[in-house]
């Protein structure tokens, strides 16, 4: 019996044949992201074992697609691959200027996406280490983030927050505060664009997701962007039945 993942599976020694994905806008998609770079930087993560095929996308963004794929040992995970040509260039520069963590003094666009890339890759390992629910990162290379793939057995994604009806509200605001309280005091991150649209929901467990832009608490936007995250997480619970003002969750994050 064919299993989930090789349904309709592009496996890399054919990734050039993009007629082999399933929709014209799978196919058009293909053409902006696997370029000739990405497409060697693929075949060395196979190489590796991270990834020996890709399926659909299980997202996709004027940055990034995400993809479902598979190791070589047939384990599910998920697969992040920055577009060169349609990235917000100045977003990037304007997240990862002051980061102590990075001194970019090229120009170019690649080096500054592969950064990129790496950035979001320490955030994961800093978030998980510090025990808050993120996918778990694998491997950076080039402009490919792999990660650990959220969602169930059978292949099927979490979905977002805001897609995603919540049995236990109560239960997930009270995670999701906990988990943003680690992020700022153990893993010493702010988020910066944390909403129901980075928030998966996985049998009613949050996972937060999208760390890209995430900036270390000593940069001096963590404040500001803390601020804007806790306003939209606010929003967000009121969405959802809980009412809880920016103050409160303020405080919860920041007490130790």
């Amino acid at each position: 019996m064919e299993s989930p993942v090789e349904k309709s599976d592009i496996h890399l020694q054919k990734m050039r044949e993009v007629k082999r994905l399933k929709s014209v806008e799978d196919r058009r998609v293909g053409s902006e992201v696997f370029d000739r770079i990405t497409l060697q930087t693929l075949y060395k993560l196979a190489n590796q074992g991270y990834v020996n095929l890709l399926n659909g996308a299980i997202s996709t963004g004027k940055e990034a697609n995400v993809f479902k794929g598979a190791d070589e040992d047939g384990n599910l995970v998920a697969v992040k691959i920055y577009r060169v040509t349609t990235s917000d260039f100045k977003k990037m520069q304007y997240y990862i200027q002051g980061d102590p963590r990075f001194n970019i003094r090229s120009s170019s666009k690649r080096q500054l996406i592969n950064n990129w890339v790496l950035k979001e890759f320490k955030n994961l390992n800093r978030a998980y280490n510090a025990e808050v629910r993120v996918p778990k990162p694998l491997i950076a290379k080039n402009n490919i983030l792999v990660m650990e793939f959220i969602g169930d057995k059978n292949g099927t994604p979490a979905r977002p927050m805001q897609q995603t009806k919540i049995s236990n509200p109560e239960n997930v605001v009270e995670k999701i505060i906990e988990y943003v309280k680690k992020l700022y005091n153990a893993a010493e991150i702010v988020h910066g664009d944390l909403s129901a649209f980075n928030i998966l929901i996985h049998h009613d467990e949050p996972v937060l997701i999208d760390l890209s832009q995430g900036l270390v608490v000593d940069h001096p936007l963590s404040n500001e962007l803390l601020n804007r995250d806790i306003k939209n997480l606010t929003k967000d619970f009121k969405k959802i039945g809980i009412e809880i003002s920016e103050d409160e969750v303020k405080r919860k994050i920041k007490v130790l």
